[in-house]
């Protein structure tokens, strides 16, 4: 009966390798949108060397670690993205106005957020965000250069980081 749970663990761990390549390879190709032998060997070996780093690290050992269906982040990149075609069309009002009503700040704020993980994913966010942009980030203090006062202001307990936050408590 161990010997059977030992195999079972085996092939599901292959199993979870297989699926992180064969995601890791399709998102290269979806993204690639070319089909010439040497991108797709490209993105074959890519693929590879990240998922064999990954396996290296642990990250693909246990079950607990494993693919999760979320809907959490899937929200949280849709938010995202709306964000950022609003953020975009506030700056290109912003660069198309005749006396370009620009005040460029630096702002100073702790985030929330209590993992590396979350962190990054909330520096990232910010920089994702056209007319702002981290300067600095670590664990207590993030730097944030805002195109106005009021992008850069807007960064302070935001809703992004709410946001990140609750990503990372889930």
């Amino acid at each position: 009966m161990i010997f059977r749970s030992i195999q079972h663990r085996r092939l599901m761990k292959k199993l979870r390798v297989l699926i992180v390549f064969a995601l890791l390879y399709g998102f290269w190709i979806l993204l690639s949108g070319f089909f010439t032998p040497f991108l797709l060997t490209a993105g074959l070996f890519c693929s590879l060397g990240v998922t064999l780093l990954c396996l290296r690290l642990g990250l693909l050992d246990s079950e607990d670690r494993g693919l999760r269906w979320n809907l959490k982040p899937a929200g949280y990149l849709i938010w995202l993205i709306v964000e950022i075609i609003k953020s975009s069309w506030q700056v290109t009002r912003i660069i198309l106005h005749p006396a370009l009503p620009i005040s460029p700040s630096l702002v100073r704020f702790r985030p929330s957020q209590t993992t590396a993980l979350g962190l990054v994913v909330h520096a990232h966010s910010i920089t994702l965000t056209p007319g702002t942009y981290t300067v600095e980030a670590s664990a207590d203090e993030f730097l944030v250069h805002g195109l106005t006062s009021s992008g850069a202001d807007g960064d302070v307990d935001s809703e992004t980081d709410r946001r990140v936050r609750a990503l990372e408590l889930r």
